[in-house]
């Protein structure tokens, strides 16, 4: 008679309440540490809730003290001693992840529950809001293991903090507690971490009844004048203004207006 070996737990999870979609690091015996698995994981839950026309907003957390300390660094001894190619996994894995969530077309909220290291806090970066647990922390620790930065934090925290700030946290790096990630505007708001999931709850579902093409517009033209003239940006400006002057949200805002009722937005 032959056994079989239990089903081992997802280390991502993927769950859509209403227009949400809460994704979760699940690897809490390791603090949600970023296996290969893990990281396969969350890119296919991160484009399908970006495929997704039903979810209009998006929470990224963590299970346990963590939220995710960035790369499994067992995987990553054990590959780099036995001769394996640890050299692909920026482009094959980080890459896209911090490409998929600073690009997903409707907002991204960060639920800070506990620690962000690493790759882990270069994802939150990418989130289009930070909403932290007062026992959470951040660390940028990528020269503590002799690494650069990945997953865009050389891009995202230089564009929270300044450029000045954004070395000295990379080069020096160190645990930084939420009060002062606050006060360097890496964090959007903290909460008691026992009202964490209720206050996420409530803003995520105040941001998947809003108007979801204008949030991606949003979100694009901030992403594109980073990089662009004023002129260019101008000029995408008037693009993204097009796009949502044409959508049924644009004209039910306009008829509430005239109405003088709330609105009531569907999304497109």
């Amino acid at each position: 008679m032959s056994e079989t070996s239990p089903e081992l737990p997802s280390p991502v999870l993927y769950q859509v309440t209403g227009a949400v979609a809460t994704i979760t690091f699940n690897r809490p015996d390791r603090m949600n540490a970023l296996d290969t698995a893990t990281k396969e994981a969350l890119l296919s839950a991160l484009r399908t809730a970006g495929a997704d026309e039903g979810v209009r907003a998006v929470v990224l957390t963590g299970t346990g003290r963590a939220f995710c300390v960035g790369q499994d660094l067992r995987e990553h001894a054990e590959n780099l001693l036995t001769g394996g190619d640890v050299s692909t996994t920026v482009r094959e894995h980080y890459n896209p992840i911090a490409l998929a969530i600073a690009g997903m077309p409707k907002p991204v909220i960060a639920a800070l529950n506990g620690v962000a290291a690493g790759a882990g806090a270069a994802f939150a970066f990418a989130c289009d809001l930070r909403i932290a647990a007062d026992t959470a922390a951040f660390n940028l620790a990528f020269a503590g293991v002799a690494l650069s930065a990945d997953s865009g934090g050389s891009w995202s925290l230089p564009h929270l903090v300044g450029r000045a700030r954004a070395l000295e946290l990379l080069l020096l790096p160190e645990t930084i507690p939420v009060a002062k990630a606050a006060e360097l505007g890496l964090v959007t708001e903290i909460v008691p971490a026992a009202e964490l999931s209720e206050r996420v709850a409530a803003l995520a579902a105040k941001l998947a009844a809003g108007p979801t093409v204008c949030y991606a517009s949003l979100k694009e033209s901030v992403g594109f004048a980073a990089t662009h003239t004023l002129a260019e940006t101008l000029e995408f400006e008037d693009s993204m203004q097009a796009r949502c002057g044409q959508t049924a949200d644009h004209l039910e805002a306009v008829q509430a207006f005239l109405a003088k009722r709330p609105p009531e937005f569907i999304g497109k």
